[in-house]
């Protein structure tokens, strides 16, 4: 069985991924075929749609990198990690957990949770 964190971290690694194809061939061994996303911001049903919203987020926060911030946490099919979100080098603006429901070694689904916003100015 692969460790927590090794699955978390390729995870994470496709939203830091700037070079397009090889996003998407991290996507592919990574995430199942018939895999979904959700958070309260966004929504994915495939692959492609994964993909459009990890461009769309380096597109709308060029510099911005994602952290593991706590250590991934595996019980059967199941995994849980927290995350940051910010410009690389400094503490991260925005905090998130994910929940994921693996197959095998791969995620099936993730649905994200929004855990702290910067304040409104």
């Amino acid at each position: 069985m692969t460790d927590a964190n090794i699955i978390a971290d390729r995870y994470i690694a496709i939203w830091n991924e700037a070079d397009i194809e090889r996003r998407r061939a991290l996507i592919a061994e990574a995430w199942t075929e018939d895999c979904s996303y959700v958070d309260p911001m966004m929504r994915a049903g495939n692959r492609e749609e994964i993909h459009a919203l990890v461009t769309a987020a380096h597109e709308r926060f060029p510099g911005f990198r994602f952290t593991l911030i706590t250590e991934g946490e595996r019980h059967g099919d199941n995994l849980r990690f927290s995350w940051g979100f910010g410009p690389a080098d400094a503490e991260p603006l925005v905090k998130g957990t994910d929940f994921a429901i693996l197959e095998g070694e791969r995620l099936k689904s993730v649905h994200g949770f929004i855990d702290q916003l910067p304040a409104a100015a």
